[in-house]
């Protein structure tokens, strides 16, 4: 009876707030789940619990993409937040530390960071010429995974996988080809 009062675009228009709110919420409920998560091992260790810390966990969990420290540290200060170099590199660690982010050697001497609370297991290809990183998921591999863990009675708590090659192929070519 709704979609008979409006038009299609119109319905379109209204479910996609709808999916945007319901996004923003999740995106609050984890950023809340993760700041006590944080709260507790800062507790839990004797270290203190700092506004500049928290700030750093909500702003790696407003991202989504893979990041370094420097630009971390550079988009913080763009956001005037005030916090040294040094803060944002020390509190990376910690969040490695209580499993909040994951650090990855992605072949060059630069480690890449993610948030890692709530996301599903994912494997990574790199452009070995421009370093893009682009993310993805094939269920065959957890089938691979079960299999060679039950054909060699070994228990496989985790994975990495990163697949390294040229993004030539994808709709807007190798970032740094096209600044050559």
């Amino acid at each position: 009876m709704i979609k008979e009062l409006i038009s299609i675009r119109e319905f379109k228009i209204i479910k996609m707030a709808i999916e945007t709110v319901d996004i923003q919420k999740n995106l609050e409920n984890t950023i809340k789940e993760v700041v006590r998560i944080f709260a507790s091992y800062l507790e839990s260790n004797g270290l203190r619990k700092t506004p500049e810390r928290f700030a750093i966990l909500e702003e790696i969990y407003k991202r989504s993409d893979h990041f370094d420290a420097e630009a971390l540290y550079i988009h913080m200060k763009t956001q005037n937040y005030r916090v040294s170099r040094a803060t944002v590199y020390n509190t990376l660690e910690l969040l490695v530390s209580c499993d909040l982010v994951v650090k990855h050697q992605f072949g060059k001497n630069l480690a890449q960071y993610e948030k890692s609370y709530g996301y599903k297991q994912h494997d990574h290809l790199i452009c070995i010429d421009c370093g893009k990183v682009l993310e993805f998921c094939d269920p065959r591999i957890q089938q691979i995974k079960n299999m060679v863990g039950g054909l060699l009675d070994f228990e496989i708590t985790h994975h990495s996988l990163n697949l390294y090659g040229l993004c030539q192929l994808t709709v807007n070519g190798c970032e740094r080809k096209e600044k050559k």
